[in-house]
């Protein structure tokens, strides 16, 4: 017999290391032109990183914060806001292969930290490369996204470093689309109806 919750295609966890792409009609101002990494996706919901919404508050200002000393040559890149939840904690995106004390590999090219010790080795010149740092997150309840998946609020694609770490942030949302051959501007903003 069918779950009486909402019935659809998507496995949990298949959303992680996935993109969240804002549909044209997105009608939360927080989300509108959007895109996000999602980092979590399970049965108690899901966990996502906006990864091109620039803050007023610069690298620097977090290494002062955190009493390092910034000789990272980034002090004056914009951290991101990640999402409306939490917005006091840091996370930082980068690429795999480095481990950090609370480092969770998203997929096989992108992972995921939370803990002092990489701001550290940023803020000291050292650290990975290809990097990320957002304030906040964003976050669905239990079949919330999939309840706004249905709805057509979001797009899914294929998370991609190169567009996490290699696209101008004001770019993001729209070459992500294009790389899939997906023109954004041509989508209405309502959901089509037969």
């Amino acid at each position: 017999m069918p779950n009486s919750n909402i019935d659809n295609d998507l496995t949990l966890g298949s959303l992680r290391g996935q993109f969240l792409l804002a549909m044209p009609g997105m009608e939360d101002p927080r989300f509108k032109h959007s895109i996000a990494l999602i980092v979590e996706h399970s049965q108690e919901g899901a966990m996502g990183i906006v990864i091109n919404a620039p803050s007023k508050v610069h690298w620097r200002e977090v290494f002062e914060q955190l009493s390092l000393q910034d000789s990272s040559q980034r002090g004056s890149e914009a951290v991101l806001l990640g999402g409306p939840i939490s917005p006091e904690q840091g996370f930082v995106l980068h690429g795999a292969g480095v481990q950090f004390d609370s480092t969770t590999e998203i997929n096989m090219e992108i992972s995921l930290t939370a803990s002092r010790d990489i701001l550290e080795s940023l803020a000291s010149g050292h650290g990975p490369d290809d990097v990320l740092l957002a304030l906040g997150y964003s976050g669905w309840g239990p079949g919330q996204l999939e309840q706004e998946l249905a709805e057509n609020a979001w797009l899914t694609l294929p998370a991609e470093p190169e567009i996490l770490f290699a696209t101008p942030v004001e770019k993001r949302w729209q070459s992500a689309a294009a790389r899939h051959g997906i023109d954004l501007s041509g989508l209405g903003s309502q959901a089509g109806h037969a």
